[in-house]
């Protein structure tokens, strides 16, 4: 058994609290394939930039996501390919055929 501290813990469940709001996985989700401005975002997913920006503030301070200026504009992505792996990882998880275990 690994022996993660409890500082480590606290900070994977912050994580995964982050990601489990509806919302703020639609925004990520959004950011994997290419870098993607606020107004975009909010445009694909129907959303205010106000409300995409306030969402975006929390996922860069957990370094979810990472933020570059081009210009005026402002464009987002996964932080790493840890980040898009993870999701990576359980969108193929979610895809799977159960084999029979119930949900």
């Amino acid at each position: 058994m690994n022996n993660f501290s409890d500082t480590d813990v606290a900070q994977l469940a912050d994580l995964f609290h982050l990601l489990g709001d509806p919302t703020r996985l639609r925004i990520v989700l959004s950011c994997l394939d290419a870098p993607i401005a606020v107004g975009d975002i909010g445009a694909t997913l129907q959303l205010s930039s106000s409300l995409v920006s306030h969402h975006l503030r929390l996922l860069r301070a957990a370094r979810i996501v990472k933020a570059e200026r081009q210009g005026k504009q402002v464009f987002y992505s996964a932080a790493d390919a840890h980040i898009s792996g993870v999701l990576a990882d359980m969108l193929e998880h979610i895809a799977e055929p159960t084999n029979g275990i119930d949900p």
